[in-house]
């Protein structure tokens, strides 16, 4: 099972599990995506074709979609995702929400979480309060629709699918202005992580960073 968000996240998984398919690393299994929205994304994919950079086109010029793994099933529908319970052989589930916080995917790890053949991949950062969150950090078990489900299955991390820059990629970015930044506003991350890449900033860029807080006002005309 694949937690992964619907725009953007579930392509890259599609597209990667189509490579490991066609290098034949992987087993061509029954690959589920179960999410209307990313269906409805993966349509845009391939009708604006113009937009495709050129290794992406390369690809579709030689083997056709690189999102099409092998075998591929669309599960628009309730009764479809549903019946996606009564699979019992190996196959792949792609799922949203990414952080396991609502969504289609609940219902698959409510399934399939107790089962230790089973394996959970956690493909990015996985905010604080969240299932995910709760997962990565080893949890015995998972609160679903009012009931603790046990957790069996393996939990992997592929935490370099995060879509979020790390602290060496964001110190990388400042160095490529003109100038270092006068004043720097760090508004989205952990507590934690944001007070570590704040004191990395003052010491290479000596410049004001202020951690944002609940309700802080900013006066940019002063």
């Amino acid at each position: 099972m694949i937690p992964a968000f619907a725009i953007g996240r579930t392509q890259t998984f599609m597209y990667y599990l189509r490579q490991l398919e066609d290098q034949q690393r992987i087993p061509r299994l029954p690959v589920y995506v179960d999410s209307p929205m990313a269906l409805s994304a993966t349509d845009l994919y391939l009708k604006y074709k113009e937009d495709h950079d050129l290794d992406y086109s390369r690809e579709e010029s030689g083997k056709g979609d690189p999102l099409d793994v092998h075998e591929f099933h669309l599960t628009r529908s309730v009764e479809e995702s549903k019946a996606i319970n009564s699979v019992k052989t190996p196959c792949i589930i792609i799922s949203a929400s990414g952080m396991a916080s609502g969504g289609r995917v609940l219902h698959h790890l409510a399934e399939r979480l107790p089962d230790k053949r089973n394996a959970v991949i956690l493909g990015g950062f996985q905010a604080q309060g969240t299932r995910g969150r709760a997962l990565q950090e080893g949890a015995k078990t998972l609160s679903l629709f009012g009931q603790q489900v046990p957790v069996g299955a393996e939990i992997v991390e592929l935490g370099q699918f995060s879509a979020h820059a790390g602290k060496s990629e964001l110190l990388r970015w400042l160095r490529g202005m003109p100038a270092p930044p006068k004043q720097t506003y760090l508004t989205h991350g952990e507590p934690q992580a944001a007070q570590a890449l704040q004191v990395a900033i003052q010491e290479k860029f000596k410049g004001k960073v202020a951690v944002a807080r609940y309700l802080d006002t900013v006066d940019l005309a002063g």
